[in-house]
């Protein structure tokens, strides 16, 4: 992108505080992990630096887990602008009901580890054991755990439009899911 995406202005605003804006009426808690922190100030959240410093989307998955308050922690990538509240709360709620350690989603490229629920008492200990075994990858660690894998029917009734694991990654997705939101704020037209 050639810059900061989380402060990429996203309609007006900072791509982050959109994301932030999607989670906020659904979590006790939001923390960003960030080794900027004077950057994101204006956010007025728990601002983290790396626990774990050079490891990557892995010490960035490390340092919120870690820091939570709460026992399952729902992590989510600063760059998906159409992340999902009602699927973060569905996850939630079958993590409760079948008592999983992860709820992940997982397509044809992988796992979606950016936009999922951990459960922070055995997930810690696992990710923790990962780094110190120099593992880089950020799932190389979930077959320590109890896995759940959301189903495509589980994921369409929360997120029909299939767009809560989309991240931007380039001027053209950008200015493609700009579109997208403005499309979906327009009267009469469903809301993601």
């Amino acid at each position: 992108m050639g810059e900061d995406k989380a402060l990429k202005l996203f309609l007006g605003r900072p791509l982050i505080q959109r994301v932030v804006d999607r989670l906020q009426p659904i979590a006790d808690e939001l923390i960003v992990t960030t080794n900027h922190p004077a950057d994101l100030s204006f956010l007025n959240l728990r601002l983290i630096p790396d626990l774990k410093p050079g490891r990557g989307a892995l010490g960035g998955l490390y340092t919120a887990i870690a820091s939570a308050a709460h026992p399952l922690v729902a992590v989510i990538a600063c760059d998906m602008p159409f992340a999902s509240a009602k699927l973060i709360q569905l996850s939630v709620e079958i993590m409760k009901k079948e008592n999983v350690d992860v709820v992940i989603a997982k397509n044809d490229e992988g796992y979606e580890p950016l936009h999922a629920v951990y459960r922070r008492e055995t997930c810690l200990p696992a990710i923790e054991s990962a780094i110190n075994a120099d593992q880089w990858r950020v799932v190389s660690w979930l077959p320590q755990v109890n896995l759940r894998v959301l189903i495509d029917e589980e994921i369409r009734s929360a997120d029909p439009a299939s767009l809560a694991f989309w991240n931007v990654n380039t001027p053209e997705e950008f200015a493609r899911a700009e579109g997208l939101a403005i499309s979906q704020s327009t009267p009469g037209k469903a809301r993601d």
